[in-house]
């Protein structure tokens, strides 16, 4: 059934019960995300799409669109509290972006320039995570984690369906954490999903390092804004 809805004062055509991202993109209006995947069932873990609807802040990966909602985006309380969450997601981590395999390739630094964060409000509080190194496939650099949960809920043992990564402790003493024995089965297509689907670089593959060239970083060629709203193109090409 086709629907209207609104966003920032522009009609819009849509079917009811889409995702509002999916929506927002299609219509060129950028939402950032770091949790949600396409397709995938809504986590609405890191708020970093928060918007108005109806004049409720809510967190659009996790909304379905229904006929007459009033969607603000471009609205400053809730450009704000976006920046804001990026800030704290750099503030609690460490996020070396220039020795980071990642970088340039890494969800939360590009939504970092598309937020125009220069420097966090919130004091840095450089925690001290180990790493871990036991799996024969996977390298966890947990200091770069922002607990998006993608690897918990979307990376699972394919004989089993058990979760290969998980999340230990609460609040400031969170870390995640991987099942070696399963980790150590994983066929090298699984862990190069894995690694894909890491917003930052907290997963990566062992023996691979910069698989990237300088030169040729994803989100310097296109932005997180244009591969949001063209997400059929994952090339990262001109």
């Amino acid at each position: 059934m086709t629907i209207r809805i609104e966003i920032d004062g522009h009609p819009v055509s849509t079917d009811e019960g889409e995702i509002l991202v999916d929506v927002a993109a299609e219509a060129g209006v950028y939402i950032p995300t770091l949790c949600y995947l396409k397709g995938k069932p809504c986590l609405g873990t890191c708020r970093v799409c928060s918007v108005k609807v109806n004049g409720a802040v809510v967190a659009a990966c996790t909304v379905r669109v229904s006929d007459g909602m009033h969607v603000e985006v471009d609205e400053p309380e809730t450009t704000d509290i976006r920046k804001a969450v990026v800030e704290l997601l750099f503030a609690e981590g460490n996020h070396n972006c220039p020795s980071c395999e990642k970088s340039g390739r890494c969800t939360l630094q590009a939504v970092g320039y598309e937020v125009d964060m220069l420097v966090s409000r919130f004091p840095y509080r450089f925690p001290q995570r180990e790493r871990d190194h036991a799996s024969e496939n996977i390298w966890l650099e947990r200091d770069r984690c922002i607990f998006c949960q993608r690897c918990v809920e979307f990376v699972r043992d394919e004989t089993t369906g058990e979760k290969i990564f998980s999340i230990r402790g609460r609040g400031s003493e969170s870390r995640i954490e991987v099942d070696t024995e399963r980790a150590n089965a994983m066929p090298a297509e699984q862990v190069r999903y894995a690694v894909e689907i890491c917003p930052v670089g907290a997963i990566l593959a062992k023996r691979v390092g910069f698989d990237v060239p300088i030169g040729r970083r994803k989100y310097e060629v296109r932005t997180a804004r244009a591969r949001a709203l063209d997400p059929s193109d994952g090339s990262g090409a001109p």
